[in-house]
């Protein structure tokens, strides 16, 4: 398949941040948001934002800004369902999504999303990554890997399928993608895990000495 398009998910609360945009934070005298898009850009075909609120916060980015279109909070998939219905009207098959809040996801996410997803009829593919340390000792259901709803391969074909879960009340990403025969991608966790997301000010700090790794 041809390269997908990519949306950037920001339409969270930070509610652990005190409110806010968690992606206008900065590490190394960027924007959380600019560490995404310089990692995000050179493995799509386009790029947009999903954020609600006044899109003219994001006017420096100049990109399309795309809000939920299923009233209240409902989450990432909200975001995903405003990505796709702007991926059909760029004629695209396919997105890609990336949370804001996360700066080090991999360089081949995308290849390597697009790698797990073949021989589907409608790849649809979360990222993972193994359970490391005290993680892998936590109760799952015997899953050792944790999966990382916000970043996905998402098809365009499924959004009517989507919409009508979210507008049944629907909020858990991995309630719909299992239903949907969805699949994952294993990505390495070492030395750290790439899809660590600053959540509290002391992921913050965590965020601006990982920035020397990354």
């Amino acid at each position: 398949m041809s390269k997908p398009l990519g949306v950037i998910l920001a339409g969270g609360l930070a509610t652990r941040m005190g409110g806010g945009d968690k992606g206008l934070l900065q590490i190394g005298g960027q924007s959380l948001l600019t560490h995404v898009i310089e990692r995000l850009t050179p493995q799509v075909d386009g790029l947009a934002l999903n954020a609600n609120g006044d899109p003219q916060r994001f006017s420096d980015l100049n990109l399309p800004i795309l809000p939920d279109t299923i009233e209240g909070f409902a989450g990432p998939l909200a975001g995903v369902l405003a990505g796709l219905d702007w991926a059909a009207e760029q004629g695209a098959d396919s997105i890609v999504t990336a949370a804001a809040d996360t700066p080090f996801f991999p360089r081949d996410l995308v290849a390597r999303l697009i790698a797990a997803a073949e021989g589907q009829a409608h790849p649809l593919v979360l990222a993972t990554t193994p359970r490391t340390g005290d993680e892998a000792l936590k109760s799952g259901g015997g899953r050792r890997i944790n999966r990382h709803p916000t970043f996905g391969l998402w098809p365009v074909a499924l959004r009517d399928d989507l919409r009508a879960a979210l507008q049944d009340g629907l909020r858990k990403v991995v309630l719909w993608t299992d239903k949907n025969d969805g699949r994952e991608a294993l990505f390495p966790a070492d030395p750290f895990d790439p899809f660590f997301n600053v959540n509290t000010p002391d992921d913050l700090v965590r965020a601006e000495k990982l920035l020397e790794q990354a």
